[in-house]
């Protein structure tokens, strides 16, 4: 009989190895970059969605973006004055915490942050996450988009979903074929944790509330060796 693939024995030695080349890799990479790229950026990402990063790959194609262990980060672009490997980089490593990454580029500063400022694509909210907003499915006949689009431009919500309302704790019936709410049902209210069931109830009328945002939080300039501070709102300081 042949031997079960969960019986299977891995060594410890070999997964060490494979995560000990990642680092030096990423160790390796951002050193390279130091030298090819005029600009260094940290971002921060809320509501990561990995196709939402790809397309921000796509767009800024010149570029390239890094995600990874913060001190392994840290650590190539210098801690100290005396481990930089360029004059200053070691400021950009106090901002290195939580989930960032580092983004090398030869466009301006200000062509960046514009970029950024503008990309906020909307996805559906996952369980865990603080609603945005509230919503609340209106008594009579249900619409596959509950109020949130003009009557006339919506259709009324397919009858095959009643049995799924129901196990979400939605008390609606059929009346001749149509889903039917005999009192208005609140789905969340803005500040509540959302649960599986509410992200699930959003997601049914298509209540996109995630937002997509990267946040710049500093930035380092080859031509003058200054790390410029970013201040929500694009305010800036220039660190020296």
């Amino acid at each position: 009989m042949p031997k079960s693939k969960r019986a299977k024995v891995v060594h410890t030695s070999k997964t060490s190895k494979k995560g000990k080349d990642l680092t030096l890799k990423l160790y390796a990479n951002i050193r390279t970059c130091l030298d090819q790229y005029p600009h260094v950026f940290v971002f921060s990402v809320d509501n990561m969605r990995n196709t939402y990063l790809k397309d921000v790959r796509s767009q800024l194609s010149d570029s390239r973006l890094f995600f990874g262990k913060t001190k392994v980060m840290a650590k190539a672009l210098g801690t100290t004055p005396e481990d930089e490997p360029a004059p200053q980089t070691s400021l950009l490593s106090k901002h290195l915490s939580g989930d960032v990454g580092l983004l090398f580029t030869p466009r301006l500063p200000s062509d960046v942050l514009d970029f950024f400022s503008t990309y906020h694509p909307l996805d559906y909210a996952r369980a865990g996450t603080v609603a945005t907003r509230s919503f609340i499915l209106p008594s009579g006949t249900l619409y596959s988009r509950a109020g949130e689009i003009p009557q006339i431009e919506d259709v009324p919500l397919a009858h095959g979903l009643e049995p799924s309302l129901r196990k979400l704790g939605v008390p609606t019936r059929l009346v001749k074929g149509r889903v039917e709410l005999e009192i208005e049902h609140v789905v969340c209210k803005e500040g509540e944790i959302l649960s599986s069931g509410q992200t699930t109830l959003l997601k049914m009328f298509g209540i996109a509330t995630a937002e997509f945002r990267v946040g710049v939080k500093a930035y380092w300039s080859a031509g003058t060796g200054e790390v410029t501070d970013v201040k929500e709102g694009n305010g800036m300081d220039v660190e020296n």
